[in-house]
């Protein structure tokens, strides 16, 4: 989420030595909050809204009937998928036109509408947008932790990666366009051999403190061997000393905060887990099929937490979705995957980012965080992870982006601009919500609203990766509507496309019986955790909630 564009990659240089931007009178984010128009929100989006959002009692009779839960389950994910267009995209980056190249070359991000037909040269410079996303007070998520922020930077650095070249082509991305924890294993097969151990399917560890970690991947601050073939983003500018505490580990960012590190070494030890089961279980597989095997399993355990922990997490529906591959056989959206360059922007949520994070009781600032790969081994596992539970995240939207981070959002800013998106209406319209007609109809903030008309003068010149955080977050939920409604549609529509979740693939052969109970039985990411750390009598408190959240 945070780092994977090259321009923000750069400016997260910056940020090392940067003092916190002079403060303004008034921050948007401590602004009185007005009262949102809603004459723009469509009477169907508005009875939707209402209909899964009340009826507590008659939301609870439907989940506990199975059939009824099955069919309901596959009608609300469909619902959240058909309010776009399908793919394949007719566009993609490459040109402002559809050829057989851009409908083949996933070198080049798709896009959910073509580009704009002129660049606007009217928009505000974009230093003159700091005001506008900058935090003064910082204003906490009534529902998220900080482990929600750990979670969607880590799993969408996945799979939207935008282009590493020097200089970087905003067009381009480094994507394998599906959900298969490259994080862990790697962009291609070279880099999951360097990182296997070639015996019981399992992935190179070593104990530190009497807890799993992956290896490191450097000896007197120089790459060992082993790990030719493994990369660290800005590794040049870290010390011999530095260097030597990173881990070996399948992507480039996997070094890069603490978030990232926790969540590889979890699922790291969740992997040799399940290969020590698969192992017993099957004594007569061999080391190819007990990894390969192992991989499939925990790829679609991710999705099923990505589903039924993440996902439920942000809706602010009452009905509780959860991943039912059979419930999708013969979708007409039901086609490759291909990440759009709307998807890979919208999902920069720097907002809910604190100014610091406490850990063991101690105020850790964000840069402390960045390649620090001591956070996770002097602390433990199950402690980072509770404390980031414990922790309140930053609300998503604008005016409360941390002082360090607005180099990053700078650069995000750019990159749209670059590849000329179209206004924050017109994909507006794209999802089905009317186009607003006043400033008032986008959120209740008074401030955001006076800034919007003095920086664009007109709803219609409002730019989309603006609009999308200027809007209000709905009641219950984690997202302002339309990041929501289009994160539902890429989660969703890029998960139930995944090969492995395809009717003849999804089944006991792919994933043995054994496997196969692994995925049923896993739903959260506290059962993942719980079961990788040091056992502790009552467990470690884990989650994507707050604690003191009850719905309003």
């Amino acid at each position: 989420m945070l780092w994977r564009v090259a321009p923000v990659r750069r400016a997260v240089g910056k940020v090392l030595g940067e003092k916190p931007l002079p403060g303004t009178p008034t921050r948007p984010g401590a602004a009185p909050a007005g009262r949102r128009s809603t004459a723009k929100d469509g009477l169907a989006n508005q009875v939707e809204v209402f209909v899964t959002t009340h009826g507590a009692p008659i939301w609870d009779l439907i989940q506990s009937i199975p059939p009824v839960r099955s069919a309901v389950n596959a009608a609300v994910t469909n619902l959240a998928i058909l309010k776009f267009p399908t793919r394949p995209n007719p566009f993609s980056t490459m040109a402002d036109y559809t050829s057989w190249d851009s409908l083949t070359d996933r070198a080049f991000s798709s896009r959910h509408l073509p580009a704009a037909d002129v660049v606007d040269h009217g928009l505000p410079e974009v230093e003159e947008l700091k005001d506008l996303f900058a935090r003064g007070d910082f204003v906490e998520s009534p529902k998220s932790t900080v482990l929600f922020s750990y979670f969607a930077q880590w799993f969408t650095d996945g799979f939207l990666r935008s282009d590493r070249a020097t200089p970087p082509d905003p067009r381009k991305n480094q994507s394998n366009h599906e959900i298969d924890l490259t994080n862990l294993y790697g962009l291609h097969p070279g880099v999951a051999r360097q990182l296997r151990t070639l015996e019981g399917g399992r992935l190179k560890s070593q104990e530190i403190n009497g807890e799993e970690f992956p290896p490191y991947l450097c000896e007197n601050g120089q790459i060992k061997p082993e790990f030719s073939l493994l990369t660290v983003i800005r590794f040049e500018e870290q010390s011999a000393e530095a260097r030597n505490q990173l881990f070996a580990m399948g992507s480039d960012t996997s070094n890069l905060q603490a978030g990232f590190v926790a969540h590889n070494v979890l699922f790291l030890r969740e992997h040799n887990r399940i290969a020590r089961i698969l192992s017993r279980a099957y004594p007569d597989w061999d080391d190819e099929r007990l990894f390969a095997t192992t991989r499939n399993v925990l790829t679609v355990v991710l999705m099923k937490i990505v589903v039924e922990d993440y996902i439920n997490h942000i809706t602010p529906t009452i009905f509780r979705i959860s991943l039912a591959p059979q419930s999708f056989p013969n979708e007409r959206w039901y086609r490759q995957n291909w990440m759009a360059v709307e998807f890979n922007l919208l999902y920069r949520w720097h907002s809910l980012v604190p100014s610091s994070y406490r850990i063991h009781g101690q105020d850790v600032p964000i840069r402390g965080t960045l390649y620090n790969t001591e956070l996770v081994t002097e602390n433990g596992l199950g402690a980072l992870f509770e404390a980031a539970s414990e922790q309140v995240a930053g609300q998503v939207g604008l005016g409360n982006t941390p002082y360090d981070l607005w180099p990053v959002e700078q650069a995000s800013i750019q990159q749209a601009r670059a590849v000329r998106l179209r206004s924050y209406n017109d994909y507006r319209e794209l999802a089905g919500f009317p186009r607003v007609t006043a400033f008032d109809q986008i959120t209740g903030n008074i401030t955001v609203c006076e800034e919007l008309r003095r920086l664009y003068g007109h709803v219609d010149r409002i730019e989309f990766y603006v609009g999308l955080f200027a809007e209000d977050v709905p009641k219950n939920g984690v997202l302002p509507d339309l990041m929501g409604r289009m994160v539902a549609l890429d989660a969703f529509s890029q998960v139930y496309t995944n090969p492995l979740l395809a009717p003849r693939v999804y089944n006991e052969r792919t994933f043995s019986p054994v496997g196969m109970e692994i995925i049923r039985s896993t739903t959260t990411l506290s059962q993942i955790v719980n079961r990788n750390v040091p056992y502790r009598p009552g467990g470690y408190f884990v989650s994507l909630t707050r604690k003191d959240w009850r719905r309003a």
